[in-house]
């Protein structure tokens, strides 16, 4: 396998959607057929959940054995459990309330009601340092995080993925796994994110777009734009790095870097 960035085209949301999940579920039944478990890190955002609401709505569904995947998120907002804006909600309404996948199987991040600490930057350090913690537990020996088969990433319009922005700190962090967001120029200001060595250690990196408001960043991305400039840019799987796209975010890649989509 290479890991060359590659950009497969859809016509519209609701095929990409579609598409990323006919994928996503005959990668886990290649992956599990070759390993004991799998470990998916699942991204928020409209496209990153109706990528799982397609997984849920497809016959293939129960082809897999849900008892031996391990779900963690790219990033989440610091919020109560329950609010509808967090990610881990929106993705247990959409796909993991609806699979057999056990409790301990699914990694969310802290949520601000859960703090016991008063101090809401304390809170927020000792939840960076708890989803640390449990990445450690599940890493192999040696190492701080475990081995990723499948990252799916959303990218915004300033080309920022999980919570890591342009021109911020957190995408130039090299040594943590996790990092706190104090100050995401999208509210709200405050949350947790995987860091880019975590992200890029993923066998596959799937970055999922939809819409025009997407087409400048996955432009620049492709361009070879500094990833403190573009985020997106500075992130490659080890084996893979797919761009799953609509016709409205390729507006302005060039043709000779699409493949055709599914």
């Amino acid at each position: 396998m290479t890991n060359d960035r590659r950009v497969l085209l859809h016509k519209n949301k609701h095929a990409l959607a579609a598409s990323v999940a006919a994928r996503f579920l005959t990668n886990m039944v290649d992956v599990l057929h070759q390993q004991e478990e799998a470990n998916v890190v699942l991204t928020g955002g409209s496209v990153g959940i109706a990528v799982l609401a397609a997984v849920n709505e497809s016959p293939a569904r129960d082809t897999i054995d849900w008892s031996r995947v391990n779900f963690w998120w790219g990033d989440e907002r610091w919020l109560p459990r329950a609010d509808p804006e967090r990610n881990e909600l929106q993705a247990r309404a959409a796909l993991l309330d609806h699979i057999s996948v056990p409790p301990e199987n699914i990694h969310a991040f802290g949520a601000s009601d859960d703090a016991v600490e008063a101090d809401t930057d304390d809170a927020l350090d000792a939840a960076a340092a708890r989803y640390a913690a449990e990445l450690l537990r599940r890493a192999p020996h040696g190492a701080l995080f475990p081995r990723i088969d499948v990252m799916l990433l959303g990218v915004g319009p300033d080309g920022h993925i999980a919570s890591l922005f342009p021109h911020r700190s957190g995408i130039r962090e090299r040594e943590a796994s996790v990092v706190v967001v104090r100050d995401s120029p999208k509210p709200p200001a405050a949350r947790l994110s995987l860091t880019r060595p975590v992200i890029n250690s993923a066998d596959r990196v799937w970055l999922v777009l939809a819409g025009s408001d997407k087409a400048s960043a996955l432009g620049l991305a492709l361009a070879g734009a500094s990833r403190d400039e573009v985020p997106a840019a500075g992130i490659k799987g080890r084996y893979r790095t797919v761009f799953f796209v609509d016709n409205d975010a390729a507006a302005q890649v060039p043709e000779s870097l699409i493949a055709p989509g599914y």
